[in-house]
């Protein structure tokens, strides 16, 4: 822990373990350039990291624990994936760095809150999350936002589903949210119906994906939801046992997308890297609340997909079997990826994360120096 330069931070339970599990194989790569480590809270979730990754791993479960062991440690810079009310036990620490990484890239309303206010940087993918960010908090300094793209998308995962001769469209969903205001989920409102008119379509396999807190959800209209769309699934399976329909109900999502040729999905971080990395292919992306002025407003990827709702669901099947044929938002799409990423390429996010954090290294100890010795302190 002494020799740890970055620490990775992660309080919750093993429920959300994948806002931190997505960021595993990257920050093995940061932990070339500067050591790594990471700080749990959870006895479960040490281990089911711990399987995961060679990085470093440290429980501690109290606040006492946990301020012992910054206190016996040299890291500068302390990275989080999730704005866990437990943060703030380590935001304590006022001699190292506080950076936002988040879990993703989205527009849902919890990607911008108060919460951002209270980290030293908060990285983000691009023009559109400072836009988010902007325009949705008051008294906001935009000085704290660095624009470091996706690293996640330049990894290139194994991929999950067999070969098919068949087009493929996925339907990956996400799951209700924290509360109502950021509920984006279509599993308990038109999930089945998306499923049925997915496979209406003519030689077309279907691969459900859904979030991994939908398989876990304790709410009973999400619960009937998903094990209705299941029963989808099994039916088409053994109706139609040559067509590949299939469940991905673990595993990374980024290594199902590359096989698919459409995608269905949500307001989530889904939609967006599907827009990174499979730009050339259609997307549709559904309105849980029925407002499309302010779906198009609040939700700029939706300029450039196809939107449904509960009064246009019945209309799937047609619209994807056309726009998996004859695509025409190709170059929309091409556009608005510039708009959430910026001009990054493949490689371009991983080399300014690592960047964003090198210059973060190099500021904390500037401004430790000059603490030290009674020197002005500046960036």
């Amino acid at each position: 822990m002494n020799d740890a330069h970055v620490l990775a931070y992660y309080a919750d339970d093993p429920t959300r373990s994948y806002q931190l599990i997505q960021w595993l194989e990257v920050l093995e790569g940061l932990h070339a350039h500067h050591r790594v480590a990471i700080v749990v809270r959870d006895a479960d979730v040490a281990v089911l990291v711990g399987e995961r990754t060679s990085l470093p791993i440290h429980l501690a479960p109290t606040f006492p624990e946990l301020t012992e062991l910054y206190a016996a440690s040299d890291a500068k810079v302390v990275l989080y994936c999730n704005n866990s009310p437990f943060n703030f036990q380590s935001l304590v620490d006022g001699r190292k760095l506080h950076v936002h990484i988040n879990h993703g890239e989205s527009d849902k309303q919890s990607m911008a809150s108060n919460n951002a206010k209270a980290y030293d940087r908060v990285f983000v993918a691009g023009e559109a999350a400072v836009r988010r960010h902007l325009d949705g908090l008051l008294e906001f300094d935009p000085a704290r936002l660095v624009q470091v793209g996706r690293p996640q998308l330049d990894l290139r995962p194994d991929g999950l589903l067999a070969p098919s001769a068949r087009r493929t469209v996925l339907y990956a969903p996400t799951w209700e949210g924290d509360a109502e205001y950021n509920d984006y989920t279509s599993v308990d409102t038109i999930g089945p119906e998306i499923v049925r008119r997915i496979l209406a379509i003519p030689e077309v396999r279907l691969v459900y994906k859904p979030h991994p807190k939908v398989t876990s959800s304790l709410a009973p209209a999400i619960q009937a939801g998903h094990n209705a769309i299941l029963d989808l699934v099994a039916a088409a399976v053994a109706s139609d046992p040559d067509g590949g329909h299939t469940a991905v109900l673990t595993g990374n999502i980024l290594a199902v997308m590359p096989d698919c040729d459409a995608m269905v999905t949500d307001v989530s971080s889904v939609g967006l890297d599907w827009l990174y990395l499979c730009t050339d292919k259609p997307i549709v992306i559904t309105d849980r609340h029925r407002d499309g002025a302010r779906f198009l407003d609040e939700v700029p990827v939706g300029r450039c997909a196809d939107v449904v709702d509960e009064s246009t669901v019945d209309g799937l099947t047609d619209l994807l079997a056309t726009r998996l044929w004859h695509d025409e938002l190709h170059l929309d799409r091409l556009a608005m990826r510039h708009h959430y990423f910026g001009g990054v390429e493949v490689g371009d996010s991983t080399t300014r994360f690592l960047d964003a954090v090198t210059d973060l290294v190099r500021l904390r100890d500037r401004l430790v120096d000059a603490r030290l010795h009674g020197d002005a302190i500046t960036a």
